[in-house]
């Protein structure tokens, strides 16, 4: 029996739509479908609860594999609101599968916790080390996330906790620093430094969880990476994406964003800009090894990337208005330019609309 948090939208509905219809001879005995809410999903079993309300352990019964996908990974949400509410839910889905006698849960997070820098080897293992992160970016609450999934291991002998982080995510309609990035009038690059792109595309991610959950894949330290196959260089990307770079120094490009958070005109930390513009590639051993294969290489996912940005205009993290872009576009000679340049734009109707 598998049971799905966040069931009723997102990465949650997507998975139990797949467990409902399987394919091959091993499929779940039954699928158990926990939100606050119901959805208009069938052959599945609905449980009304709370993921951050303890009373969960009450809905949790007969469950052989617990998937938790009842997170907030939304730029809009403030970010402490946003990471209470991860670190709540994570830390109540682990104590309450544990009370229960849950035998296993699987976590998301991203590869993100490897980290992104200039000096990282392509491919990383897929059980190198995790970097800590303290910043108020997603990178942070996947941290913690992870940190509890250790302490429930120790806490929880009987208990078998699964991290999976899948790369970047593409998919239709998914807004992430990602898509916004690539809705921006070029590609952001640091002078000296080589990037190298890999995707994962939601179906994939969806697909793995899956795979993890009834075909027993736990990983190397309970560490699981989901990704297409490889890479594409920076070069690649420009060409399939028909895009252009703009080429800044490191602390010109971070230092902008970070007074750019500072002032919340963009949602993207400093942190969070590395994995723009430098690579974090991740080799996805365990599943390769345990049989499981991607459907979308990184070609193809960023073809679905491309595809959802139409009509979109994003510059350093932030999604622009039509007049914003405007403004952007007539005062910034270059990227670099134009990313103060919003800034200045934002701020002048910002004050325009107070007068």
């Amino acid at each position: 029996m598998v049971g799905v948090t966040g069931a009723a939208s997102g990465m949650g509905r997507l998975l139990v739509q797949r467990l409902a219809t399987p394919e091959g001879s091993i499929r779940a005995r039954e699928v158990i479908a926990i939100d606050g809410e119901f959805a208009d999903l069938r052959d599945v079993t609905w449980r009304i609860a709370d993921v951050c309300d303890p009373a969960l352990v009450w809905r949790l019964d007969g469950i052989d594999v617990l998937v938790h996908t009842a997170d907030d990974r939304s730029l809009e949400t403030r970010p402490a609101r946003r990471r209470r509410h991860n670190i709540l839910a994570a830390q109540t889905v682990l104590t309450a599968a544990a009370a229960a006698g849950v035998p296993r849960v699987v976590l998301v997070t991203s590869t993100m916790v490897y980290g992104a820098a200039p000096d990282n080897p392509v491919p990383l293992p897929e059980n190198s080390t995790r970097v800590s992160d303290n910043g108020e970016g997603l990178m942070g609450d996947f941290a913690e996330v992870e940190e509890l999934a250790e302490r429930a291991r120790r806490a929880h002998p009987g208990l078998t906790v699964t991290v999976v982080r899948p790369a970047p995510l593409v998919g239709p309609g998914l807004d992430t620093l990602l898509s916004r990035h690539f809705s921006a009038p070029r590609l952001l690059t640091v002078k000296g430094h080589e990037q190298h792109w890999q995707f994962c595309h939601q179906d994939d991610l969806t697909s793995a969880l899956a795979f993890c959950a009834l075909h027993g894949v736990t990983g190397s330290d309970g560490v699981v990476a989901v990704a297409s196959e490889g890479s594409l260089s920076q070069s690649e990307v420009e060409e399939i994406a028909g895009m252009k770079h703009f080429e800044v120094a490191a602390n010109l490009a971070f230092g902008a964003v970070r007074r750019l958070h500072q002032a919340r005109i963009t949602p993207a930390a400093a942190g969070e800009i590395k994995f723009l513009v430098y690579p974090c590639v991740v080799d996805c051993a365990s599943l390769r090894e345990a049989g499981w294969k991607p459907e979308h290489d990184n070609e193809s996912a960023l073809g679905v990337l491309l595809e959802s940005r139409d009509g979109k205009h994003a510059i350093a993290g932030r999604t622009l208005g039509r007049k914003e872009v405007t403004i952007t576009a007539a005062g910034a000679a270059g990227a670099a330019a134009a990313a103060i340049g919003t800034a200045a734009a934002i701020r002048h109707l910002r004050k325009r609309g107070r007068s």
